[in-house]
């Protein structure tokens, strides 16, 4: 074997940092989530191109107000995109598909996991994390059970006074009881982790309305998935925003947001985890996005979207 000449060096230095940086696709709603999924592609995470002219790509039929809110969707061990959802504002279960491609997805299922809770009010922004040293998935949201933090039950809206739960399961058919993932004293929602390193990272929303409003994204981290997690920090950013999805960016995080009251989408973006700086205003997403999650794929899955959505 030939040692490689000095010019296909350069091209290979040249091309790593390309390489290196998958294009993402961020699954995100419009309106209340009632006309379905929504996806948009990014080659470098700031500005956003929606698929399908801004349509849907999956309409949601399972739950009783059958609405597709706070999409998250992972990539799992078998290779497909598993998908999570809020299906309605009151049951106490959450929607759930998978696809191989985001263009063709399963039959949408309804997941009862608040169900042994006869009291539970809701089961809102849920998200799914695959732990690939287990093969396992570990699926966490919120819910409101009145009366069960009684200290905080007049902290939010509506008497909503959530935590954040869990369930692991192999298969998407058979899951561990249900547990308490997050309760570290207030109003907690919207919760997205990410593996750092040998620990964990936690995004979370501080839900508080009352006596003084928070909702803000603060951070929480653990050792192990299923935690314990540790009290939160302070602010990463300003208030009233919602829905936090993370990934990494030229090897600094970047953590988007919905900026509700704003009708627009909110960024910051830290070396460390610790000093942030908002670069909001870098962003550009489609009309009337909401929040959803942000996943890395291949060139090639972003080209066979492209061909199919925008044909």
């Amino acid at each position: 074997m030939h040692p490689p000449t000095l010019l296909a060096v350069l091209l290979a230095c040249l091309a790593a940092p390309l390489a290196a940086q998958a294009p993402y696709v961020f699954s995100y709603f419009t309106g209340n989530g009632e006309d379905g999924l929504h996806l948009a592609y990014s080659e470098d995470g700031f500005a956003w191109v929606p698929l399908n002219e801004n349509r849907p790509v999956l309409t949601p039929y399972v739950g009783e107000d059958k609405l597709m809110r706070d999409p998250c969707i992972v990539r799992g061990g078998d290779g497909m995109f598993h998908m999570v959802w809020t299906v309605s504002w009151h049951e106490r279960g959450i929607g759930y598909a998978r696809s191989p491609d985001l263009i063709h997805w399963s039959d949408e299922r309804y997941l009862p996991v608040m169900e042994h809770e006869p009291e539970a009010r809701n089961a809102w922004a849920p998200e799914v994390y695959y732990d690939a040293p287990s093969g396992r998935y570990l699926i966490y949201w919120a819910s409101t059970i009145p009366g069960r933090y009684p200290a905080t039950d007049s902290s939010g809206d509506n008497g909503l006074n959530h935590r954040m739960y869990y369930t692991v399961t192999e298969d998407f058919s058979s899951f561990t009881p249900t547990e308490v993932l997050y309760d570290r004293g207030f109003n907690v929602i919207d919760a997205t982790i990410h593996a750092d390193g040998d620990h964990y990272v936690m995004f979370l929303k501080d839900e508080t309305k009352l006596p003084t409003a928070e909702k803000n994204i603060r951070i929480a981290y653990a050792d192990h998935l299923t935690g314990p997690y540790t009290d939160a920090s302070p602010p990463v950013t300003d208030h009233w925003v919602e829905g936090p999805t993370a990934t990494r960016i030229d090897g600094d995080w970047v953590l988007y947001y919905d900026r509700y009251t704003h009708h627009a989408m909110g960024a910051v973006r830290s070396p460390d985890l610790q000093a942030w700086t908002d670069i909001s205003d870098r962003l550009a997403f489609p009309e009337g996005t909401r929040h959803g999650t942000i996943v890395p794929v291949t060139t090639v899955e972003l080209k066979q979207l492209r061909e199919v959505l925008e044909e």
